[in-house]
């Protein structure tokens, strides 16, 4: 199985960069304000653009005669 060395390592890669994003966000000062902003910011740019792209993946197959 030669896919299996490689999700291996990305499945390491994510566990490993929970752990360190959870010590930032439990650190001293703005650290966890700007970790929950950047979150925020994240979360809704991926989410207008979803529903952009739904919208365009629906227009593709909606008839519209103008």
């Amino acid at each position: 199985m030669d896919t299996a060395t490689p999700m291996n390592v990305i499945v390491d890669n994510i566990i490993e960069m929970n752990e360190y994003f959870a010590d930032v966000a439990m650190g001293d000062g703005l650290a966890p304000l700007l970790v929950l902003i950047g979150t925020l910011l994240i979360v809704f740019s991926l989410g207008v653009f979803g529903i952009l792209t739904l919208g365009a993946i629906g227009s593709l197959f909606s008839s519209s005669s103008s």
